[in-house]
């Protein structure tokens, strides 16, 4: 879309959802409109203003921006990173996109391993850095946008418009107040994203969160879809046997009056997905996420708009245990040195230069205890308490952990051309929870506090397995929408049993993938590697996550490495001009 004048153009990704405020606000000042979309306003809003525009922003977008009178190129994301934005140096062009994959259409950007980004990912199961799997490709960090003058040959680097900043000014208040104010806000933010001109459902877990959200939007638009992915566990044990949540979905669809929709994922599903969702998700980021897949496969059948309840534990505390870890400290390095361990997902620090062998060169300046330090770089806030560590490991997290998941969850769900949006990470919402002291969000401080003071060794980790006290304000507020025992329930991921499945169905699947010829091995350690595998297979150590990423990893290659790279997504991806769809979702443009 162009400004009237010529001046401006924008190619934009996303929903603004107070773009009727900002439309009002920006008539006021002689801007004439002449259609009913945020993209105008987004585009007015970016010529009136410049990159002050950003803040008032409310929802999820990446875009470019072209300033004709001052050839510039601006790329932008929304401060949480709910939509992405990839970019490319080449020389003097700049290549940019929302999926990699359209990049690599162009001639100057052959697909090529990133092995620092490798390195990365094998220790946090994730990219904390703008690094991808793929070099020289970058991901425009959330919150920041990053500007492009054509002539200039200096490389620039992104600018942040927001960041978490987690203050606290809430202590002392009636928590009679906060509990009103909270149940206002949510209920606000899930009404700003309710308003669509196609079908919204809502996806239902059987848990608070989205439980909450499915309560409030059943009553504003009535009949009202919701989805739930179940899993067969007639094969699970231990933990896993509580995996399936279909029965806690079902009686929460049963008190909103939802038309509600189940799929049940058995051993062997992920085996026939897994090279479509590498070809989608284009490199792997936090957690086991084919049932994100299956899931969004479901709600596109029946919606067009899903909402999800990502965002709610991040923000106001659902993974205490995590937490408590890190709550007492001598100073800031022990901190990070305990929450360093803690973040360690898939190779221990004792094997990660064994598995790396084969690229130790280009990974020898690697230090995954700086990249976790860097996560906090510019943090100046002192911290002493308890209260203020709890705090650092929420901010860690929201950066971290809830970035890579709304990374897949857009990846997935577009895959499927379906719009996901989070009413959790509306900006009134998220900026009032920052405002919430940790007293309010968790329950067993003191208790933590002393067990670490009297230091009880084994009695902490069974402290720490039982403690599920998290969100404690929110849960007060959503009693208003669901059932006492719902929100009494502790805090269940969405994952399903793969640890009783790799050593049982998918063994052979796993064995097949890893113990032939994997491309991995071009990169990664056999010996190493193939040593950490069979302590899963034989039951000595569980390490589903690795397993699940070195699958991931080895799709990857098949997708993206080899002679038949794009065979996967060659009937998905029609190529026209330099326009590339995938998904159904508009990807990239190239300056």
């Amino acid at each position: 879309m162009v400004t009237a004048d010529g001046r401006f153009a924008l190619s934009y990704n996303g929903e603004v959802y107070n773009f009727n405020e900002l439309r009002a606000e920006l008539e006021a000042l002689g801007h004439e409109f002449h259609s009913r979309t945020d993209t105008e306003v987004v585009l007015n809003s970016l010529a009136e203003w410049g990159m002050d525009a950003l803040g008032r922003f409310n929802g999820m977008f990446a875009f470019a921006l072209w300033d004709r009178q001052r050839r510039e190129l601006t790329l932008a994301r929304d401060r949480y990173g709910i939509k992405p934005m990839y970019y490319a140096v080449r020389g003097t062009q700049v290549l940019f996109g929302s999926e990699i994959k359209a990049m690599l259409e162009h001639p100057s950007l052959a697909p090529a391993l990133d092995e620092e980004a490798l390195a990365e990912y094998l220790c946090f199961q994730n990219c904390f850095t703008s690094r991808t799997l793929f070099r020289d490709v970058r991901m425009l960090p959330a919150g920041s946008w990053l500007r492009f003058v054509v002539g200039d040959r200096s490389r620039p680097s992104p600018m942040s418009y927001w960041d978490f900043e987690f203050e606290e000014d809430l202590a002392g208040s009636d928590v009679r107040e906060v509990v009103e104010e909270l149940d206002r806000l949510f209920g606000q933010a899930v009404s700003r994203q309710l308003i669509a001109d196609v079908p919204v459902g809502s996806y239902l877990s059987g848990g608070m969160d989205s439980g909450s959200i499915t309560a409030i939007a059943s009553e504003q638009l009535g009949r009202l879809c919701t989805f739930t992915v179940g899993f067969d566990l007639h094969t699970a044990s231990g933990l896993e046997i509580g995996f399936d949540e279909r029965s806690r979905a079902e009686a929460m669809s049963h008190l909103c009056g939802t038309e509600h929709y189940e799929m049940v994922l058995k051993p062997g599903d992920m085996e026939r997905v897994m090279p479509r969702l590498a070809w989608h998700l284009e490199e792997p980021r936090v957690g086991q996420s084919y049932p994100n897949f299956y899931a969004a496969q479901l709600a596109s059948k029946f919606a067009t708009v899903v909402l999800s309840g990502a965002g709610g534990d991040e923000t106001f505390g659902g993974y205490p245990w995590r937490y408590y870890k890190g709550a007492v400290n001598r100073d800031f390095d022990h901190y990070a040195e305990k929450y360093f361990d803690f973040w360690q997902r898939l190779v221990p620090e004792e094997s990660f230069r064994d598995v790396l062998r084969p690229v130790s060169n280009a990974v020898a300046g690697v230090s995954p205890r700086q990249i976790f330090r860097d996560v906090f770089s510019g943090r100046t806030a002192s911290v002493h308490t308890p209260e203020d560590y709890i705090n650092y490991s929420l901010y860690f997290e929201a950066k971290t952990f809830l970035h890579g998941l709304l990374v897949v969850e857009d990846k997935l769900s577009m895959a499927h051309s379906l719009e996901t949006r989070v009413p959790f990470l509306d900006n009134d919402l998220v900026a009032f929870a920052q405002r919430v002291p940790v007293s309010l969000k968790l329950g067993n401080l003191e208790d933590v506090v002393r067990l670490n003071e009297n230091d009880p060794g084994n009695k902490i980790e069974r402290y720490y397995r039982r403690t599920r006290d998290g969100k404690l304000i929110l849960r007060q507020a959503m009693r208003r929408h669901v059932p006492d025992e719902v929100t009494r329930l502790e805090k269940q991921g969405f994952s399903a049993p793969d640890a009783s499945w790799f050593r049982g169905e998918s063994i052979d699947y796993v064995r097949r993938r890893l113990h032939g010829d994997a491309r991995i091995f071009e990169f990664l350690d056999r010996k190493a590697v193939l040593r950490m595998v069979d302590d899963h297979l034989e039951g000595r150590v569980n390490r589903r996550l690795l397993i699940w990423s070195l699958l991931s990893l080895e799709e990857w290659c098949g997708a993206f490495l080899g002679s038949d790279a794009s065979d996967d997504g060659a009937s998905e991806t029609p190529i026209s001009g330099s326009t590339v769809r995938a998904g159904g979702q508009r990807v990239t443009s190239m300056v």
